[in-house]
């Protein structure tokens, strides 16, 4: 019992400090750049309606999905490709590296030529972003391979699909993981941004408008949103990571013990 209150006061400490803090320094704030905490949660619940939450966050939360599930996907299959054959690392790192170098940002307007600005483009936004972080981890991951268990699993017949499945995969999913955490935060941020071009509803979007129309109390709870959004995807993405990699953090925490 002491230890799940123990960190639970570690995890909720640093965020109530900083909002206590965040509330004291502007409570006395007449800045319209900087209005007081107290008056942006009362403005809170007033902008974001329930239709509001079906007109702007479940859009955004849906092509973050959407385009977060196609990056993990193109990101394993692509970088088990490469992390398996030598022949084809070495053909494709040179290319990667350098595809990788440019910020997605930049290639929102040339997706635009291409994808149009509805949410094909929005999509296809937040993949080309996400996909790296998941593919150079698998990479890695499939490169690290303990040989003796590769070994062992060559000598036993264990080849093809098989080997992938029960071997490979499993073996390089700790830092599979590792690269799907870090492009959760960079699906996020890439969600605003493409939502900032030639949008008609999303958090981006509407953050703008809110912006644009000094609305500056409804534009502080849209960012606080964004948090709240990271905060639970980021605990959902834990508990998924605890569930899958159980025997991985078992093992870790075992050899601690030891």
């Amino acid at each position: 019992m002491r230890g799940p209150l123990l960190r639970l006061v570690f995890v909720l400490g640093l965020p109530v400090v900083l909002v206590a803090v965040w509330w004291a320094a502007s409570a006395g704030s007449k800045d319209v750049y900087w209005p007081p905490l107290r008056t942006i949660v009362e403005t809170f619940p007033d902008v974001w309606t329930g239709e509001r939450w079906r007109g702007d966050v479940l859009p955004s939360v849906l092509r973050l999905a959407a385009g977060y599930a196609l990056a993990a996907v193109a990101g394993v299959a692509l970088g088990t490709l490469v992390g398996s054959h030598r022949r084809v690392r070495a053909v494709c790192e040179p290319v990667l590296e350098f595809l990788r170098a440019v910020p997605p940002p930049v290639l929102v307007p040339v997706i635009m030529l291409f994808a149009g600005i509805g949410d094909t483009m929005k999509i296809v936004v937040i993949a080309t972003g996400c996909v790296w972080p998941v593919l150079l981890n698998t990479v890695e991951g499939v490169r690290a391979v303990d040989p003796v268990m590769a070994e062992t699993a060559r000598s036993y017949g264990i080849t093809g699909a098989a080997r992938l499945m029960r071997v490979v995969l499993p073996s390089a999913s700790p830092q599979i993981f590792a690269g799907l955490r870090q492009a959760l935060s960079i699906g996020i941020i890439l969600m605003v941004i493409s939502e900032m071009f030639a949008a008609s509803n999303g958090l981006g979007f509407t953050i703008v408008q809110f912006q644009r129309s000094f609305a500056i109390p409804g534009m502080w709870t849209g960012i606080l949103l964004l948090g709240l959004l990271g905060f639970v995807l980021s605990v959902l993405f834990q508990l998924v990571e605890r569930r899958v990699l159980g025997w991985y953090h078992g093992l870790r925490d075992a050899s601690r013990r030891s």
